[in-house]
């Protein structure tokens, strides 16, 4: 990454957590509705998963931003990798390749 120690925090959340969704509110609470979308599908399929508020950190919500080019917030993350925003994360769930995926990668659900 680089010295920025925004991107080094990003780095550590997403290397110590199996899936990671940088939104914008909390998963109780969420504060746009795209947050709000891909919380639905996380929590349909019953995958544990850390989530970081952007709204409480400027330099964290433009770092991920910098750190994948990609303007949007939510982010989604899964053992490292970036997948995408709300409509990439839709398309998965939608299609059955996000559970196909969660499978492949060892992470449990209860759906």
């Amino acid at each position: 990454m680089s010295d920025n120690p925004a991107h080094a925090q990003i780095a550590k959340t997403v290397s110590e957590n199996d899936i990671v969704l940088y939104m914008k509110g909390t998963p109780t609470f969420p504060q746009c509705g795209f947050s709000s979308t891909v919380v639905q599908m996380l929590d349909y399929l019953g995958v544990d998963y850390a989530s970081v508020n952007v709204l409480e950190d400027p330099a964290i919500r433009q770092g991920i931003k910098d750190v994948n080019n990609w303007p949007t917030i939510p982010q989604v993350y899964v053992k490292g990798e970036f997948i995408g925003g709300c409509d990439i994360v839709r398309e998965m769930f939608e299609s059955g390749e996000m559970r196909t995926m969660f499978a492949e990668k060892g992470i449990e659900m209860a759906a």
